[in-house]
C-alpha cells in the first residue's frame, strides 16, 4: 500500500474507531435494569453557579444490582444532586437521608424495554451514518489523490480496503447492538 493510500486508510480507521467508542459510551447511558454508576454520566448538577458532572460532586457506587449510592463530597451539594437526578427525567427517584442519596432502579415494564431497544437502535443508526460519512470522506480523498498523480490502481485498492473496513465496523455495530438488546430484554 502506498504511503498516501495508507495515510487515508489510517485516518478513516481512526475516525471510525472514534465513532464506535462514542456509540458505546451512549449505549452505557441506556439503562438495562441493572444499577451502574455510568448511568449518571450525562447528568449535571448546578453547584456554586456552575454545571458539574455528578461524579465530580459525589462518590457514586453500586450497593447491589438495583441500588446506586451517591455520597457527596460536600454536604451542601446533596440537594443540587438530588434535583439534577429528578430533572434528568430518567425515571429515577432519589432518596435523600441527609448524608447519602440512594437510587433504587425500578424494574422495567415490557413497554419500557421496547422503548430502550428503540433508543439503542437509533444510536446504532447514528453511528452507522458516522461510519458511512468517514467512508465517503476517504473515497473523496482518493479521488483528489488521483487528480494529484496517484495511480488509479492504487486508489482502487485503497477504496476496496475502505469498503472492507466499513463492512467490518458495521458488523461490529451489529454485534454490540445485539448484546445491548439482549441485556435490555432480559427480565
Amino acid at each position: 500500500m502506498e504511503p498516501q493510500v495508507k495515510a487515508v486508510y489510517e485516518q478513516a480507521e481512526a475516525a471510525m474507531k472514534k465513532a464506535v467508542a462514542h456509540y458505546e459510551a451512549e449505549l452505557v447511558k441506556i439503562r438495562a435494569g441493572k444499577a451502574s454508576p455510568m448511568m449518571l454520566d450525562g447528568v449535571r448538577a448546578e453547584f456554586y453557579g456552575s454545571q458539574m458532572p455528578l461524579n465530580q460532586l459525589s462518590n457514586i457506587s453500586t450497593l447491589d444490582a438495583r441500588t446506586l449510592q451517591l455520597q457527596p463530597f460536600d454536604k451542601g451539594a446533596i440537594h443540587a444532586i438530588e434535583r439534577a437526578i429528578v430533572e434528568a427525567n430518567m425515571g429515577l427517584n432519589p432518596q435523600n437521608d441527609g448524608v447519602v442519596i440512594r437510587i433504587i432502579i425500578p424494574t422495567m415494564t415490557e413497554e419500557r424495554r421496547k422503548q430502550l431497544v428503540k433508543m439503542a437502535k437509533e444510536a446504532t443508526e447514528e453511528c452507522r451514518i458516522a461510519v458511512r460519512n468517514n467512508r465517503r470522506d476517504a473515497l473523496e480523498q482518493f479521488k483528489k489523490l488521483v487528480k494529484d498523480g496517484l495511480a488509479e490502481d492504487s486508489a482502487k485498492a485503497g477504496e476496496a480496503e475502505i469498503e472492507k473496513l466499513t463492512k467490518n465496523y458495521n458488523s461490529k455495530l451489529d454485534g454490540i447492538f445485539a448484546e445491548k438488546e439482549a441485556e435490555i430484554m432480559q427480565v
